[in-house]
This record gives C-alpha cells, structure tokens and sequence, in this order.
C-alpha cells in the first residue's frame, strides 16, 4: 500500500493553509470525507498492489443542486397528473437559475484541481460537474488515499484504497466519479462480435416451423413438438401485434435521444437500408443526428484491463447496441427525430452523455440500454444520476432504462434469493425502468400471446434434451426490488405489499415500471454492417433482443403518445401507474409449456462448422424471486402498451 502523497495546497484563494508541514489532525479537520467512494468490490482482500503513479486518471466531481429539496418537489409536481402544476415544466435556462450550483462553487472547484496539477477539460452549462485528467500520484495527493489494484473476477480495476476527501470549504462537492472503475463493470445487450447470422432453419412467425413439419439441413433429428424461434419480429409485425399499425400517428414531432458509447460509423446507411427492406419511410439528414457529448474524452482504460479477453471496452459490440436501439425506436415512431449521443468509451463518460442530453434539452424521449448488474454501485455514482434524472423530470424529459437481462442477479441458483436485486439506473426512482417480454406473433401479425421473458436452456445431447425442458436458467428481464430507494408514491396501491417489502421493513422501490418485447427467442430482426472471417465487410440481418430491445421500443411507443397528445409527457411513472385498470395495458400473466427451439450456427456466421440445437422455454422464472403474475409484477411491471387504447388513454 503506498502512501498518500501529502495534500497540495490548491490555492490562496480557497483560503486554505499550505499543506506542507501541516501536521495529520490539521489537515483531516480541513476535509470533507466524500462517503461511499470506495466500491463495494474493492475489498482488501482482493488488493493487488498500488496502480503506477503514472497512470492516466479521468474523472469528474460533481456538484450538487441548490435548494434541492425543492427541486424534488417541483419534479414531483410537474410530473404528476392532477397537480395544480401538472406539465408546467421549466426550461433548462429557468433550472439553471433555479437549482444550478453557484458559480462561485464551480469556479472553487475548477481553481482547486487545476492548482493540484490537474488539466481542468470541461464544465456543462448547469455546472453540474467539473472534467479534468491527471496522473494517479496527482489524485492520490489531491483526493488524499491511495489508488490500488482490484482483482474483480477477470478484471483488474482501479478504485480507492480509502475514502476521498476534499477541502472543508468545497461544500458543493457531492461526488467524484472515474477514480474507480466501476463503470467498466456497466454492461449491455451487444449482439455476438463481430458478425452474427441466423442458424436455420428459423420461423417467419411463430410457429411457421415446428420440429415435426420441417427437418434440419443436416438431417439431425430434432425431439418433441416445438416451433423453431422466430428469424426476428420486423417492423410491421410488431406495429400490427402491439396495435399501432393502424394508428394515425408515427411520431412525427417528437424527438427521442438514445444513449450508448462509442458510434457506428454505419449507423445511418445501416438503417436507412433496414428501412428500405421493410417498408420504413428512411432518415433524412435532419431527422437523425449522431453527436459524441462535449466534454468527454478517449482516455486509456485506466486500469480496466482483462486478462483473458483483453480491454473492457468494446466498440463492435456497442456498434450493434446503437443499431439496435436506433432501428427500434424507428420501427415503431418512424416519423420521430432521433438523436444518437455516444459517449467515446463505455468507461465513465455515460454519465456525461447523459447530462449533457438533459441539460441541452435535446430529446423529450431518451432511452438508455445499458446498466450495472445490481445496485452494489459506488454512491458516487448514484447521486450524480439521480440528479440529472431530476432535472429531466423537471423540465419534460422522460427517461428509459432497460431494466436488465439477468432476472433478479442469483443466476437462477434458489441459494442466493437473499442477494436477488434489480439493477441501477433502472431502480431510480426518476426513470422509467423497461422490462422485457416473449411474445407470439401470428402469420398475419396478430398478437398471438405475451409472457414474461425468463429463459430455460436445454441442449440437443444423444437425441434428447439435456436438462429437460424447461432446462437450465439462461437469463431474462430484469426486476426485484430495490435495497437503495424508498417506495415512490406512484407505485403505492399499485405493487404488492409483499412485494415492495421483501426485503424487510417499509415499502420500497420496485422494478420494473412497464415492458415490451425483450426475449431474443422472440427477438426483432436487425439490420447492421458486419465483418466476416473472411474479411468482407456486408450489410446483414440478425435476431436480437434483450431489455436493451424493450426500452427503445417504448421510446417510440411514447413518442406515438405524445404525438396524439399534442404535448410531451416528460417523467412519465405518475401517468403510466395512475393508467392501471384502464385498457391501457395488457396484464402479462404467466405461461407453461411455451419454448422453441433454436438452430445456431456453430461458427456463427455459416453451416460450414455444423449446426448446435437448444430449446429454449418461456415464463421459466420458478428457480427466481421475480414472478409474472396477474396484475403489477416485478418482471413486466404494469404490463405492455395495447395498441391504440394505451395511446388513447395516455394522452388523455
């Protein structure tokens, strides 16, 4: 463990005394401890040594709202039908002036860093952080710990051998978030990398092909009477099964912003053909944009570094999940503007991206498909979200968050019931958090059955399956409840008690709030530039899901709703939940006996390396603590939009 360097003196102007000299107890007394900014997985036991004092740091400190407690509570007021002040929201400028940290504070804040050695980058305009960039021994002196290395499965991440500290006089300061690399651990539905086709034979439909009607290419013989999966639902399929195909509304209007990181350099060409090959009007120039947010940098992965499968980060694969999410939310509101804003790494600048969105008001939609697996996140990175998802909310931004594809995070090992949580961001209180579905389309798009997505996997081994169905658990949408946040009054009367207090103690925050299409068994059709083993490089189509699918699909199911309603929505939970026992929703209930059968490609992309068969089960959630039930459940939430009565009930 190296010694933290003595504390630099930031400036005159703080007021501060020189550190130098100054003895232990001086210097604890003139500091402000930031609580909670050593992660949970940093644990001494799985310190591997100091991080070299030369490396690269990134990171930003963050200030918090003024009169904060008011800012909850106009967020709260503006959100929620039958207030008096109901969709009075403000203007970024008018939060700003409200609720923004002084610029005093922030010019504190930028004197302070860049007299400890730090190159300050970036302040947004609602000063909600300050970005600057360094050295480890810099941080180590400025933040006073010591910066250590964490073995974390097969990572080795960076993260603070003890609480960071700030000068007493930088009130202001809330957090500090990139000294850590808990955001290497933020994960999302990428497709497989770099190419990916379809194994056939697949369904156009479901139950097109079915085991007993149609034999494989290579004559193996398939057991039982099932339907093989879905190729991947298209876009009239999913407008028709969902009831919106008719609808008068295609989001014209309505603007919707998706975050992820990096960006396709195809993105455009790459769903404009999508659209041309199933019926889409295409994107002109203006109505999609691409933009990386100001103030974010390409930074070494400080620390983040895999050793058995290389760097954490991973453009290609984030190059699917922007596809994914764009051609999304285009199936469903084509006639929407879409915002593509991609942070340069998936390491720590989603935060920024995010802000950044808020701040400069670019969408009234925004959907975000990535998170972290549970809620054992740093405080210092919860606090700064929720206060950017509190300004959203306050000035008529909805915000979306997958709710994740590990079900309740035990891994469908009964054992670990009492660690079962949901995942962050999508257990804010401030978001709408999306879980995912199965669903069954028929041949002439009708809306066949939806469930709750929980997949069984069982393997072709010796002629039968292996386990038997409904096989292992695979994964699913994520839910639970949370351990962090108090029940919101939006669910109270809504979720069930035994529900909301599993955990113990008073009612507390449950996810998720809504659902759509999420099961890749089940999955939509996508359309994306791809490189082969071979090394040519083609336009290709795939099945893909994940609750990464189900939060665009209801951006663009709400940008219909405000289209019909002439105005924006913005945080949309006090609405969706005061809608319960309306014809809103359908209640997705439980389902036994559904699976198919999945044919994959053993290499991936062709039959040349033989074929691999697994049938995979829907509703497999007996081995969690989630449940799809009849009415609210921590699977699907409230269920998924009904075609054209959810768009008539939510912008009435």
């Amino acid at each position: 463990m190296r010694k933290p360097l003595p504390i630099i003196a930031a400036s005159v102007v703080l007021g501060l005394v020189a550190a130098v000299g100054i003895s232990d107890a001086a210097q604890a007394s003139s500091r402000h401890e930031l609580a909670g900014s050593v992660p949970a997985w940093a644990k001494a036991a799985a310190l591997r040594g100091d991080a070299a004092a030369t490396d690269h740091v990134g990171f930003r400190v963050y200030l918090g709202w003024q009169n904060a407690d008011a800012a909850a509570q106009l967020a709260t007021a503006v959100s929620t039908p039958g207030s008096a002040d109901y969709r009075k929201f403000l203007t970024p400028q008018q939060f700003r002036a409200r609720f923004a940290p002084s610029q005093a504070d922030v010019s504190a804040v930028q004197t302070w860093l860049r007299g400890a050695g730090f190159t300050v980058d970036y302040t947004p305009q609602n000063g909600h952080y300050v970005a600057a960039e360094g050295t480890v021994a810099q941080a180590e002196a400025a933040f006073s710990t010591t910066i250590g290395q964490y073995a974390h499965g097969d990572l080795i991440l960076h993260a603070p051998e003890s609480a960071l500290t700030v000068p007493a006089s930088l009130t202001a300061v809330t957090a500090v978030v990139g000294l850590d690399d808990s955001a290497a651990l933020v994960t999302h539905s990428a497709p497989p990398s770099p190419a990916f086709v379809n194994g056939k034979p697949c369904s156009a439909y479901w139950g097109e092909k079915t085991t007993t009607n149609t034999t494989t290419p290579g004559g193996t013989n398939v057991p039982g009477s099932y339907p093989y999966a879905p190729c991947g639902y298209v876009p009239g399929q999913l407008r028709s099964a969902y009831g919106v195909a008719a609808a008068a509304e295609d989001g014209a209007g309505q603007s919707v912003a998706v975050i992820d990181a990096y960006a396709s350099p195809t993105i455009a060409d790459d769903a404009n053909q999508y659209s041309r090959l199933h019926g889409l009007p295409t994107m002109n120039g203006g109505q999609f944009q691409q933009v990386v947010a100001p103030g974010t940098f390409k930074r070494p992965v400080s620390g983040a570094n895999n050793p058995k499968k290389g760097p954490v980060q991973d453009p290609q694969g984030w190059y699917g999940e922007e596809t994914l999410d764009v051609e999304a939310v285009h199936s469903i509101a084509p006639g929407a503007d879409i915002v593509y804003v991609g942070a340069p790494n998936n390491y720590q600048d989603l935060d920024a991206a995010l802000n950044h969105v808020v701040d400069q008001h670019l969408a009234s939609i925004v959907t975000n498909s990535y998170g972290w697996s549970g809620e054992a996140v740093p405080p210092g990175f919860v606090k700064p979200y929720l206060d950017t998802m509190l300004q959203a909310a306050a000035t008529g931004i909805g915000v979306y968050f997958s709710s994740g594809d590990s079900g309740d995070e035990t891994g469908g090992d009964p054992a670990n019931a009492a660690n079962a949580t949901p995942d962050w961001p999508a257990s804010s209180p401030w978001v709408t958090a999306v879980g995912g579905t199965s669903l069954g389309v028929g041949a002439n798009g009708q809306y066949l059955f939806e469930t709750g997505w929980q997949t069984g996997r069982s393997s072709l081994s010796g002629g039968s399956w292996a386990p038997a169905y409904p096989g292992n658990y695979l994964y699913g949408s994520g839910g639970g409840t949370s351990r962090l946040f108090a029940q919101p009054g939006y669910q109270s009367g809504v979720v069930p008690p035994a529900v909301a207090t599993r955990n113990g103690g008073s009612p507390m925050r449950v996810v998720p709030d809504i659902a759509a299409l999420g099961d890749p068994t089940t999955g939509m059709l996508v359309g994306q530039t791809q490189t082969f083993p071979d090394g040519s490089v083609a336009y290709s189509e795939y099945r893909i899901g994940g609750t990464s699918l189900s939060s665009p699909l209801m951006a663009g199911f709400m940008a219909l709703v405000q289209q019909r309603a002439g105005h924006v929505i913005g945080f949309a939970n006090p609405l969706i939940y005061a809608k319960v026992g309306t014809s809103a929703y359908h209640d997705v209930t439980p389902a036994t006996g559904l699976g198919a059968v999945r044919s994959d490609y053993v290499n991936g992309v062709d039959a040349s390396g033989g074929y691999r068969y697994t049938l995979r089960s829907l509703s497999n959630d007996s081995p969690l603590t989630i449940h799809t039930r009849a009415g609210y459940d921590d699977v699907t939430g409230v269920g998924t939009p009904n075609g054209a009565a959810f768009l008539a009930v939510l912008s009435s």
